[in-house]
């Protein structure tokens, strides 16, 4: 019968998982390219290998199974404390060493301890003794050879790989180590490529505070109140935030904004009594700073009617000072002056050749049709 499979895997039902493991880590092991040419393999050379739960079918079991060793040009044994109290892994091994193809029989320890001669930590079926095999030390993945436990392990399957392939140890295991050390490089780089991407998409999203502080354009002028009660909106994403200032000094915070929103348009608004309005669109950054501006007519335009209550009209071309500044009334009796910003005040002092009834103008002006009455 021709040998169809390259192995086959002989192990205990308890340790099925170590099976399947193997028969991956076999069929895809790829042979470096000096030591194909060196033997004349192919690049994949221990394959097909047969593992009965993916290969056997029901019924018929022990004859399939002798037909699949006769089949197999190499038997392989999962050694544990399990296979070695295993009847059929028993049955298996004597059946290919009365194929005599006892130098094909290859161990893979993945538990116990060889030649312990206790029951619960013998890792070799005592069929192996019975038949007298020889240098039956195996491949074992538990062997301290390297620090890392990972690292035996794939020792241990070159071991077998090699005995397998009837190659020098050292020629594959140099080559696999230099592998193994490109793939751990190649890993940490995209595990650190993933972690860049994750810390900077937590970070694009991250919540941030953002501040809005006021500064002062307009020409500083301490006889005028200061600037008070604010109120700061601000519009991000359909979202808008109001925050308010009780002063100059004082910030807004806007909480919890994603950081994914900075430097993108934000629309900011800020009412503020005295001063001008502000209405303005801006890339939003964690710190932003609005300049402000005081409505110079809020304490600059003043306006009265001088007044003659005797005769019931306005008193026409009358000069009059208000503080220092001198203006005139007009054919209505009406004044009407302009103050720049840096003279105005919350009240002015008038005077005029004419006494009048009040003396002191306060501002802002209440209503435009407010008047002064002479005596």
């Amino acid at each position: 019968m021709s040998q169809e499979y390259f192995a086959f895997i002989s192990y205990s039902s308890k340790d099925i998982e170590w099976g399947k493991r193997l028969q991956q880590k076999l069929e895809h092991y790829k042979l470096p390219l000096a030591v194909r040419r060196k033997y004349g393999y192919d690049r994949s050379p221990v394959k097909p290998v047969f593992f009965a739960p993916s290969d056997i079918q029901p019924g018929g079991l022990n004859e399939e199974l002798k037909e699949r060793l006769k089949a197999s040009r190499n038997l392989i044994v999962i050694c544990s404390p399990n296979s070695a109290q295993s009847e059929w892994v028993g049955k298996e091994i004597r059946f290919f060493h009365e194929l005599g193809r006892t130098d094909k029989i290859h161990f893979f320890i993945v538990g116990g301890i060889p030649h312990s001669g206790h029951k619960n930590t013998e890792c070799f079926n005592p069929v192996i003794e019975e038949l007298g095999l020889q240098e039956i030390l195996g491949a074992n993945i538990h062997e301290k050879i390297f620090r890392w436990s990972w690292l035996n392990r794939e020792r241990a399957y070159v071991q077998l790989i090699t005995k397998l392939l009837g190659v020098e140890f050292d020629e594959i295991w140099r080559r696999h180590k230099r592998l193994i050390v490109s793939r751990v490089i190649y890993g940490i780089l995209i595990l650190v490529s993933v972690l860049s991407i994750i810390v900077g998409v937590w970070f694009f999203n991250k919540p941030i505070d953002v501040s809005v502080s006021l500064n002062e354009a307009s020409v500083h002028n301490s006889a005028l109140p200061p600037a008070r009660n604010a109120v700061i909106s601000m519009s991000v994403a359909n979202e808008t935030k109001t925050d308010t200032i009780s002063s100059m000094n004082d910030i807004a915070v806007f909480r919890n904004i994603p950081h994914k929103y900075i430097n993108s348009t934000a629309h900011v608004t800020v009412a503020c009594p005295d001063y001008c309005n502000v209405d303005t669109v801006l890339p939003l950054s964690a710190s932003v700073t609005l300049d402000i501006s005081r409505d110079s007519s809020r304490y600059g335009d003043i306006r009265f009617i001088l007044w003659n209550p005797h005769k019931e009209k306005g008193v026409p071309n009358k000069k009059i000072y208000i503080e220092d500044i001198e203006t005139e009334s007009d054919a209505n009796g009406i004044v009407s002056l302009h103050v720049p910003l840096a003279r105005q005040r919350q009240s002015y002092r008038l005077r005029t050749d004419i006494p009048l009834a009040d003396t002191i103008f306060y501002m802002p002006c209440i209503s435009p049709n407010l008047g002064i009455s002479i005596k």
